[in-house]
């Protein structure tokens, strides 16, 4: 099987709505030919409904689905050459694995040899060989994944849809399988979009993810932009841990200050033009923890606590703090010999201002 033709994905201005309840709202996506691209959102956002919309599956009340160009949104689903792989993988049980195959190659009425060779360069992909006259049901979860990814890129779609298809597997399996999926992606230049609600599988192995909820896409970018540059209070609470504080931003040419009770004055850099209530995001990993006698340096901005918390998770310790009531998390590297501070101990904590992101409230 060879590297297939790389295609671009637009979603223009699509709107859909079940009833009176509206689920997706004018979305509007640019997916780059070949691009390993995440939806990523809570459960019910309409990370899947869009990616039915965009298999044929869904129709939108407005808006459009176009690949490289070419208006496809009235074209049935198995016209579209989109392969889709399910969350709960849709194998039939009573067929084997070479069947399950080749079940898409039967049905475009594809010559025998080349249906055979197809499935056996699909398997080989997958690493499944061998298996090919076992049953689905003496595999593992993990190679039942494999076969139906093997049948969905068997027929070298231009599109390959991945509805949460690491869901049904453990947690080690899942971290093994997600790799697997890149490095085939890549082998394959398919273009791929990958349906998730777990942020860590979607910052680990896409290109670009885009973040809904409500049924709006609330931000679009790299792994590292979403994470260090958050556009709105839920992608910074929802991509990785982070800290908020309330407060009111003034913005001038000159640049930005924020004034909150727990630390009085900040000058900020000029990101945005917030003025008004506001609220910072800085991230646990940023902050620095000191015993209270310790002098603090000059780079960081500092305030001080009590221990409320503290969690052991092998690389690091992860501390809540109360600071005059609120919480702040702060995550330190453990390795052998560091310093630890016990439930009701004072630390001071210090803030680095080039880690802070101020955002509207």
């Amino acid at each position: 099987m060879t590297a297939q033709r790389k295609v671009r994905l637009e979603v223009r201005n699509v709107s859909l709505a079940f009833g009176a309840t509206p689920v997706l709202r004018n979305v509007n996506l640019d997916i780059k030919p070949g691009e390993f691209f995440a939806l990523l959102g809570p459960s019910g956002c309409g990370k899947s409904t869009l990616l039915r919309l965009i298999a044929g599956f869904n129709q939108a009340q407005s808006g459009a689905v176009c690949i490289d160009g070419a208006d496809i949104t009235r074209i049935p689903p198995w016209e579209r050459d989109i392969g889709m792989v399910f969350q709960n993988y849709a194998l039939w049980p009573h067929m084997t694995v070479a069947q399950n195959v080749a079940f898409g190659l039967q049905e475009r009425k594809l010559p025998r040899a080349d249906i055979q060779r197809k499935t056996q360069s699909a398997l080989e992909l997958v690493g499944l060989q061998d298996y090919g006259q076992r049953r689905p049901s003496q595999l593992s979860g993990g190679q039942q994944q494999r076969v139906a990814v093997a049948r969905t890129i068997a027929i070298e779609p231009k599109l390959l849809l991945l509805d949460e298809p690491l869901s049904n597997l453990d947690a080690q399996l899942r971290v093994h399988m997600r790799t697997e999926l890149l490095a085939l992606q890549r082998k394959l230049g398919v273009t791929t979009i990958f349906v998730t609600h777990d942020q860590e599988e979607a910052l680990s192995i896409s290109d670009r993810v885009a973040v809904l909820d409500g049924g709006v896409i609330q931000q679009v970018g790299t792994p590292m932009e979403l994470f260090d540059r958050p556009a709105n209070r839920f992608i910074a609470s929802f991509v990785g841990t982070i800290n908020l504080l309330s407060g009111t931003a003034h913005t001038t040419a000159d640049g930005t200050t924020f004034e909150s009770p727990l630390l009085g004055r900040l000058a900020l850099p000029r990101t945005s033009a917030v003025s008004g209530s506001a609220e910072i995001a800085f991230r646990p990993h940023t902050l620095t923890l000191a015993s209270p006698d310790r002098a603090g340096s000059a780079d960081k901005v500092w305030m001080q606590g009590s221990v409320a918390h503290r969690e052991f998770l092998g690389e690091f310790i992860r501390y809540r703090i109360d600071v005059q009531g609120i919480d702040i998390v702060a995550d330190q590297p453990h390795y052998g010999g560091s310093i630890e501070f016990l439930p009701g101990a004072l630390v001071k904590i210090g803030i680095q201002p080039g880690q802070i992101r101020l955002l509207a409230a």
